[in-house]
Parts: structure tokens; sequence; C-alpha cells
């Protein structure tokens, strides 16, 4: 006459209230969806950036694949997906990076795909880039080269134009 109501048991819901055995094909269906589901989309959200506050002095080189906000003082170099110059910051280095946005000052060379110099930027060193975007206001004391890839260039490149420059015999 009365059965018992399974409402505010936890598992799976079925159609009708009175007790029916489970079949092979329920367990595989609760299964088939994983525990952590609900992250399955976080590997494709990009991690937020590294920040060097601007208390911090860093010396020696820094290397990420990722992306990297500095304020305060870098006295190396720093190779990095994205590379953000905050206004106090000051790096003493080379700076190799897809990605590079000055707002601070730069001593030494920078090689970037995309360079952004900002109109409180200031670099003392050579730019070598792919695109490269001043602002007035910029202070650069320096040379631009464009080139295709620039963040290839470095000594391989010194050795490949020696080797330019006396080709061997091929007979």
């Amino acid at each position: 006459m009365f059965s018992k109501s399974r409402i505010n048991e936890p598992g799976p819901k079925s159609g009708s209230e009175t007790d029916q055995p489970k079949t092979a094909s329920e367990p595989a269906a609760a299964t088939a969806k994983p525990a952590f589901d609900y992250a399955s989309s976080s590997p494709k959200a990009k991690p937020p950036a590294s920040v060097l506050s601007s208390d911090l002095t860093v010396t020696g080189n820094l290397k990420t694949s990722g992306d990297i906000q500095v304020e305060g003082t870098v006295e190396g170099d720093i190779r990095a997906h994205l590379l953000t110059i905050g206004e106090t910051a000051t790096i003493r280095g080379e700076i190799v990076a897809d990605d590079v946005v000055v707002n601070g000052r730069v001593i030494g060379r920078v090689r970037g795909l995309k360079v952004r110099l900002t109109s409180t930027a200031r670099v003392e060193g050579d730019i070598i880039h792919k695109t490269i975007a001043i602002e007035s206001g910029a202070h650069f004391e320096g040379s631009v080269q464009r080139q295709e890839d620039p963040l290839t260039l470095g000594t391989a490149n010194a050795v490949g134009g020696a080797a330019k420059a006396a080709p061997s015999p091929v007979k």
C-alpha cells in the first residue's frame, strides 16, 4: 500500500518508486562522467601572470613559458611569452619574449615578435623585433632592427654570419 519514497536518497533516480534491481547499464551510466568533469575547462584557461612586486630586486636570469609582470628591479636576462614591464620597473639585461610591453626602464637588448614602448618607457639598448609600436613620449636610445624571427637571433646568428662570409668549398 505505502512504499518508501526515494526522493531524498542519494544515487540515481528511477522513474518508479518501487524497488527494482539495478541493471548492468545503470552503474556504467553513473560512472561515465568522471568526478573531475567540473575542472575539464581549467586546462584551457590561461594561468595569471607571475608578478614581481615593486619592492623586489632579483639578481639572476628568469625563464618561463608563461607571462611575467615586473614592477621591481631585475638584474639579469628575462625570457618569457609575454613580458610586461611596469612603470616602476628597471631591467638590466637582455629581454627575449613573444610580446614585450615596456612601461618602465630597460637597459639592454630587447628581442620580441611584438614590442611596444608606451609613453612612460625608457629604453637604452637595441630593439630587434617583427613588429614595433612606440608611443609619443617614450624615450629610446639605441638601434631598431626588424627581423622575421627575432627570437632566434644570438650567438648562432653570429656564427652563421661568419660561415656565410667564408663559404666552404664544395666540389
